[in-house]
Protein backbone atom coordinates (compact mmCIF):
# COMPACT_ATOMS: atom_id res chain seq x y z
CA UNK A 1 0.00 0.00 0.00
CA UNK A 2 1.42 3.48 -0.51
CA UNK A 3 0.55 6.57 0.56
CA UNK A 4 -1.12 5.58 4.12
CA UNK A 5 -3.17 8.48 5.81
CA UNK A 6 -1.10 9.35 8.54
CA UNK A 7 -3.84 8.14 11.13
CA UNK A 8 -3.17 4.50 9.86
CA UNK A 9 -0.87 2.15 12.26
CA UNK A 10 2.78 1.14 11.05
CA UNK A 11 1.08 -2.74 11.11
CA UNK A 12 -1.43 -1.49 8.67
CA UNK A 13 1.06 -2.31 5.92
CA UNK A 14 0.84 -6.12 6.75
CA UNK A 15 -2.43 -5.52 6.25
CA UNK A 16 -2.98 -4.02 2.78
CA UNK A 17 -6.36 -5.81 1.54
CA UNK A 18 -8.04 -2.64 3.31
CA UNK A 19 -6.41 0.41 1.37
CA UNK A 20 -8.43 3.22 2.18
CA UNK A 21 -7.38 4.82 -0.96
CA UNK A 22 -8.63 1.86 -2.86
CA UNK A 23 -12.05 3.04 -2.04
CA UNK A 24 -14.19 5.97 -3.26
CA UNK A 25 -14.71 8.47 -1.10
CA UNK A 26 -12.00 7.94 1.23
CA UNK A 27 -9.42 11.11 -0.19
CA UNK A 28 -10.11 13.52 2.31
CA UNK A 29 -11.64 14.54 5.92
CA UNK A 30 -14.99 15.59 4.54
CA UNK A 31 -18.38 14.11 5.70
CA UNK A 32 -19.86 13.94 2.27
CA UNK A 33 -16.67 11.93 1.04
CA UNK A 34 -17.14 9.73 4.25
CA UNK A 35 -20.30 8.65 3.88
CA UNK A 36 -19.71 8.01 -0.26
CA UNK A 37 -17.37 5.85 1.35
CA UNK A 38 -19.60 3.86 3.92
CA UNK A 39 -22.21 3.18 1.15
CA UNK A 40 -19.89 2.22 -1.07
CA UNK A 41 -18.55 -0.46 1.31
CA UNK A 42 -21.79 -1.59 2.26
CA UNK A 43 -22.75 -2.01 -0.98
CA UNK A 44 -20.10 -4.22 -1.81
CA UNK A 45 -20.24 -6.77 1.00
CA UNK A 46 -23.32 -9.40 1.90
CA UNK A 47 -26.04 -9.38 -0.11
CA UNK A 48 -28.40 -9.69 2.38
CA UNK A 49 -27.88 -6.90 4.57
CA UNK A 50 -28.37 -4.81 1.19
CA UNK A 51 -31.86 -6.38 -0.15
CA UNK A 52 -32.92 -5.77 3.69
CA UNK A 53 -31.58 -2.29 3.49
CA UNK A 54 -33.53 -1.55 0.60
CA UNK A 55 -37.01 -2.13 2.99
CA UNK A 56 -35.59 0.80 4.94
CA UNK A 57 -36.39 4.50 4.59
CA UNK A 58 -34.06 6.80 3.25
CA UNK A 59 -33.53 9.52 5.66
CA UNK A 60 -32.50 6.06 7.85
CA UNK A 61 -30.76 4.14 5.24
CA UNK A 62 -27.29 5.94 5.26
CA UNK A 63 -27.28 5.40 9.01
CA UNK A 64 -27.09 1.72 8.69
CA UNK A 65 -24.12 1.93 6.10
CA UNK A 66 -22.32 3.99 8.49
CA UNK A 67 -23.12 1.52 11.42
CA UNK A 68 -22.47 -1.69 8.92
CA UNK A 69 -18.89 -0.12 8.12
CA UNK A 70 -17.92 0.59 11.90
CA UNK A 71 -18.53 -3.64 11.98
CA UNK A 72 -17.00 -4.49 8.30
CA UNK A 73 -14.28 -2.98 9.40
CA UNK A 74 -13.75 -4.51 12.86
CA UNK A 75 -14.48 -8.11 11.81
CA UNK A 76 -12.02 -7.72 9.07
CA UNK A 77 -9.43 -6.32 11.30
CA UNK A 78 -10.22 -9.35 13.43
CA UNK A 79 -10.78 -11.97 11.30
CA UNK A 80 -8.30 -11.13 7.91
CA UNK A 81 -5.40 -10.73 8.92
CA UNK A 82 -4.17 -14.42 9.75
CA UNK A 83 -2.12 -13.24 12.36
CA UNK A 84 -3.29 -13.16 16.00
CA UNK A 85 -0.83 -10.22 17.73
CA UNK A 86 -1.34 -7.91 14.44
CA UNK A 87 -5.26 -8.56 14.68
CA UNK A 88 -4.78 -7.46 18.30
CA UNK A 89 -3.20 -4.49 17.84
CA UNK A 90 -5.55 -3.13 15.19
CA UNK A 91 -8.18 -3.71 17.34
CA UNK A 92 -6.40 -1.72 19.74
CA UNK A 93 -5.78 1.06 17.32
CA UNK A 94 -9.47 0.69 16.09
CA UNK A 95 -10.73 1.30 19.49
CA UNK A 96 -8.28 4.24 20.21
CA UNK A 97 -10.62 5.38 17.09
CA UNK A 98 -13.95 4.96 18.59
CA UNK A 99 -13.09 6.91 21.49
CA UNK A 100 -11.75 9.55 19.04
CA UNK A 101 -14.81 9.75 17.37
CA UNK A 102 -16.67 10.12 20.53
CA UNK A 103 -14.18 12.97 21.92
CA UNK A 104 -15.11 15.34 18.61
CA UNK A 105 -11.81 14.06 17.05
CA UNK A 106 -13.05 11.89 14.38
CA UNK A 107 -9.97 10.93 11.34
CA UNK A 108 -11.11 7.68 9.94
CA UNK A 109 -13.59 8.31 7.45
CA UNK A 110 -15.84 5.35 9.19
CA UNK A 111 -15.64 7.37 12.09
CA UNK A 112 -16.28 10.77 10.53
CA UNK A 113 -19.39 9.31 9.09
CA UNK A 114 -20.34 7.64 11.97
CA UNK A 115 -20.38 10.53 14.12
CA UNK A 116 -23.03 12.30 12.54
CA UNK A 117 -25.17 8.99 13.15
CA UNK A 118 -24.25 8.64 16.91
CA UNK A 119 -25.24 12.50 17.39
CA UNK A 120 -28.45 12.14 15.39
CA UNK A 121 -29.62 8.99 17.68
CA UNK A 122 -27.74 9.77 20.78
CA UNK A 123 -26.12 6.36 20.52
CA UNK A 124 -23.71 5.17 23.30
CA UNK A 125 -20.42 4.03 22.79
CA UNK A 126 -20.70 0.76 24.64
CA UNK A 127 -22.28 -1.34 21.71
CA UNK A 128 -19.66 -0.78 19.77
CA UNK A 129 -16.92 -1.21 21.92
CA UNK A 130 -18.83 -4.34 23.00
CA UNK A 131 -18.38 -5.93 19.45
CA UNK A 132 -14.67 -5.70 20.18
CA UNK A 133 -14.78 -7.26 23.00
CA UNK A 134 -15.75 -10.03 21.21
CA UNK A 135 -13.30 -9.56 18.05
CA UNK A 136 -10.62 -9.88 20.78
CA UNK A 137 -12.20 -13.06 22.81
CA UNK A 138 -12.24 -14.13 19.50
CA UNK A 139 -8.44 -14.09 19.36
CA UNK A 140 -7.51 -15.93 22.49
CA UNK A 141 -10.55 -18.52 22.87
CA UNK A 142 -11.39 -21.45 20.70
CA UNK A 143 -13.01 -23.54 22.44
CA UNK A 144 -16.38 -23.06 25.26
CA UNK A 145 -16.94 -25.42 27.72
CA UNK A 146 -21.20 -24.48 28.30
CA UNK A 147 -23.75 -23.30 26.19
CA UNK A 148 -23.76 -19.94 28.86
CA UNK A 149 -20.76 -19.40 27.70
CA UNK A 150 -21.30 -19.31 23.96
CA UNK A 151 -24.62 -17.21 25.19
CA UNK A 152 -21.78 -15.01 26.65
CA UNK A 153 -20.20 -14.63 23.41
CA UNK A 154 -23.33 -13.90 21.94
CA UNK A 155 -23.89 -11.09 24.17
CA UNK A 156 -20.76 -9.32 23.17
CA UNK A 157 -20.11 -10.22 19.27
CA UNK A 158 -24.58 -10.11 17.92
CA UNK A 159 -26.87 -8.41 20.56
CA UNK A 160 -24.75 -5.09 20.35
CA UNK A 161 -26.06 -5.04 16.59
CA UNK A 162 -29.42 -5.56 17.54
CA UNK A 163 -29.18 -2.75 20.06
CA UNK A 164 -27.66 -0.73 17.31
CA UNK A 165 -30.63 -0.73 15.13
CA UNK A 166 -32.88 -0.12 17.91
CA UNK A 167 -30.94 3.02 18.76
CA UNK A 168 -31.37 3.81 14.80
CA UNK A 169 -35.01 2.95 15.11
CA UNK A 170 -35.69 5.74 18.16
CA UNK A 171 -35.96 3.06 21.10
CA UNK A 172 -34.37 2.46 24.03
CA UNK A 173 -36.22 0.40 26.40
CA UNK A 174 -34.67 -3.07 28.25
CA UNK A 175 -38.35 -4.45 26.70
CA UNK A 176 -37.44 -4.42 23.09
CA UNK A 177 -33.76 -4.81 23.71
CA UNK A 178 -34.37 -8.36 25.46
CA UNK A 179 -36.34 -9.42 22.22
CA UNK A 180 -33.43 -8.19 19.89
CA UNK A 181 -31.06 -10.11 21.86
CA UNK A 182 -33.08 -13.35 21.49
CA UNK A 183 -33.34 -13.24 17.65
CA UNK A 184 -29.50 -11.61 17.15
CA UNK A 185 -28.18 -14.59 19.39
CA UNK A 186 -30.26 -16.84 17.34
CA UNK A 187 -28.46 -15.42 14.20
CA UNK A 188 -25.12 -16.03 15.43
CA UNK A 189 -25.92 -19.16 16.89
CA UNK A 190 -27.21 -20.06 13.04
CA UNK A 191 -24.09 -19.02 11.85
CA UNK A 192 -21.90 -20.96 14.18
CA UNK A 193 -24.05 -24.38 12.79
CA UNK A 194 -23.89 -23.19 9.23
CA UNK A 195 -20.29 -23.00 9.94
CA UNK A 196 -18.83 -25.44 12.08
CA UNK A 197 -16.26 -26.77 9.17
CA UNK A 198 -15.22 -23.20 8.19
CA UNK A 199 -14.71 -22.73 12.07
CA UNK A 200 -12.63 -25.78 12.39
CA UNK A 201 -10.50 -24.61 9.97
CA UNK A 202 -9.67 -21.49 11.53
CA UNK A 203 -9.28 -23.48 14.90
CA UNK A 204 -12.44 -22.61 16.73
CA UNK A 205 -15.11 -25.01 17.79
CA UNK A 206 -18.18 -23.19 18.85
CA UNK A 207 -20.42 -25.94 19.65
CA UNK A 208 -20.42 -26.24 23.39
CA UNK A 209 -17.98 -29.12 24.98
CA UNK A 210 -20.92 -30.35 27.11
CA UNK A 211 -22.74 -31.32 24.61
CA UNK A 212 -20.04 -32.72 22.83
CA UNK A 213 -19.58 -35.00 26.02
CA UNK A 214 -23.68 -35.29 26.18
CA UNK A 215 -23.71 -37.47 23.18
CA UNK A 216 -20.01 -38.89 23.18
CA UNK A 217 -18.96 -37.04 20.09
CA UNK A 218 -15.36 -35.91 20.13
CA UNK A 219 -13.74 -33.17 18.83
CA UNK A 220 -11.79 -35.94 17.15
CA UNK A 221 -14.94 -37.27 15.48
CA UNK A 222 -15.14 -33.44 14.20
CA UNK A 223 -11.95 -33.35 12.60
CA UNK A 224 -12.48 -36.80 10.67
CA UNK A 225 -15.88 -35.14 9.47
CA UNK A 226 -17.45 -37.83 11.43
CA UNK A 227 -21.80 -37.26 10.43
CA UNK A 228 -23.20 -40.54 12.11
CA UNK A 229 -25.90 -40.64 14.40
CA UNK A 230 -24.45 -38.87 17.41
CA UNK A 231 -23.62 -35.97 15.49
CA UNK A 232 -26.98 -35.80 13.71
CA UNK A 233 -28.27 -35.72 17.47
CA UNK A 234 -25.65 -32.80 18.45
CA UNK A 235 -26.62 -30.82 15.67
CA UNK A 236 -30.47 -31.68 16.25
CA UNK A 237 -30.30 -30.07 19.74
CA UNK A 238 -28.21 -26.89 18.55
CA UNK A 239 -31.10 -26.20 15.47
CA UNK A 240 -34.24 -26.28 18.11
CA UNK A 241 -33.32 -24.38 20.81
CA UNK A 242 -31.86 -21.81 18.00
CA UNK A 243 -35.21 -22.02 16.44
CA UNK A 244 -37.06 -21.31 20.34
CA UNK A 245 -34.76 -18.26 19.83
CA UNK A 246 -35.82 -16.71 16.81
CA UNK A 247 -39.52 -17.78 17.68
CA UNK A 248 -39.08 -15.41 20.80
CA UNK A 249 -37.49 -13.10 18.82
CA UNK A 250 -40.33 -12.77 16.69
CA UNK A 251 -42.05 -10.36 19.15
CA UNK A 252 -40.25 -7.78 18.81
CA UNK A 253 -41.32 -7.01 14.99
CA UNK A 254 -45.34 -5.87 16.77
CA UNK A 255 -43.42 -3.16 18.91
CA UNK A 256 -41.38 -1.51 15.69
CA UNK A 257 -42.56 1.12 13.60
CA UNK A 258 -43.88 -0.28 10.13
CA UNK A 259 -41.19 1.21 8.46
CA UNK A 260 -38.49 -1.35 9.67
CA UNK A 261 -40.88 -4.53 11.10
CA UNK A 262 -40.06 -6.16 8.05
CA UNK A 263 -36.52 -5.72 7.52
CA UNK A 264 -36.55 -7.98 11.29
CA UNK A 265 -38.76 -9.78 10.46
CA UNK A 266 -37.01 -10.67 7.20
CA UNK A 267 -33.93 -11.49 9.15
CA UNK A 268 -35.42 -13.53 11.49
CA UNK A 269 -37.15 -15.48 8.98
CA UNK A 270 -33.71 -15.98 6.78
CA UNK A 271 -31.96 -17.18 10.04
CA UNK A 272 -35.17 -19.85 10.53
CA UNK A 273 -34.73 -20.69 6.90
CA UNK A 274 -30.85 -21.60 7.03
CA UNK A 275 -32.09 -23.81 10.04
CA UNK A 276 -34.90 -25.64 7.74
CA UNK A 277 -31.87 -26.19 5.26
CA UNK A 278 -30.04 -27.32 7.88
CA UNK A 279 -32.82 -30.06 8.99
CA UNK A 280 -33.46 -30.92 5.48
CA UNK A 281 -29.75 -32.18 4.50
CA UNK A 282 -30.24 -34.20 7.90
CA UNK A 283 -27.95 -32.26 9.82
CA UNK A 284 -24.66 -32.97 7.14
CA UNK A 285 -22.80 -29.22 8.23
CA UNK A 286 -19.62 -31.04 7.55
CA UNK A 287 -19.67 -32.05 4.02
CA UNK A 288 -20.38 -28.97 2.75
CA UNK A 289 -21.83 -25.33 3.85
CA UNK A 290 -25.48 -25.08 3.90
CA UNK A 291 -26.61 -21.67 2.47
CA UNK A 292 -29.53 -20.17 1.56
CA UNK A 293 -30.37 -20.54 -2.40
CA UNK A 294 -30.41 -17.10 -4.56
CA UNK A 295 -34.31 -18.90 -5.09
CA UNK A 296 -34.92 -18.91 -1.56
CA UNK A 297 -33.55 -15.52 -0.99
CA UNK A 298 -35.49 -13.92 -3.75
CA UNK A 299 -38.46 -15.96 -2.52
CA UNK A 300 -38.42 -14.37 0.87
CA UNK A 301 -37.93 -11.00 -0.37
CA UNK A 302 -40.47 -11.06 -2.48
CA UNK A 303 -43.38 -12.40 0.22
CA UNK A 304 -42.00 -9.32 2.46
CA UNK A 305 -42.24 -6.69 -0.28
CA UNK A 306 -45.58 -7.90 -1.35
CA UNK A 307 -46.32 -7.79 2.54
CA UNK A 308 -44.93 -4.42 2.64
CA UNK A 309 -47.05 -3.03 -0.06
CA UNK A 310 -50.24 -4.59 1.24
CA UNK A 311 -49.99 -2.87 4.65
CA UNK A 312 -49.49 0.31 2.61
CA UNK A 313 -52.27 -0.37 0.20
CA UNK A 314 -54.54 -2.98 2.11
CA UNK A 315 -57.77 -2.16 3.80
CA UNK A 316 -56.86 -1.01 6.99
CA UNK A 317 -54.47 1.43 4.94
CA UNK A 318 -55.01 4.92 6.37
CA UNK A 319 -54.43 7.53 3.16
Amino acid sequence: MSQLPDYLPEAMRRFDHLALDALPGAGDASLASATRYCSHLARQHYENFIVVSRFLPTALRQHFYHVYAYCRWSDDLADETGDTGLSLELLDWWDAELQACYDGSARHPVFIALRETIDRFEIPITPFRDLLTAFRQDQVVTRYRTYADVLEYCRYSANPVGHLVLYLCGHRDNERQVLSDATCTALQLANFWQDVRVDLEKGRIYLPQEDLDRYHYTEADLEAGVVDERFRRLMAYQVNRTRALFDEGLGLCGMLDGRVRLDIELFNRCGSALLDQIERRRYDVLSSRPTLSPARKTSLFVKYALKRIWNRTGPSATP
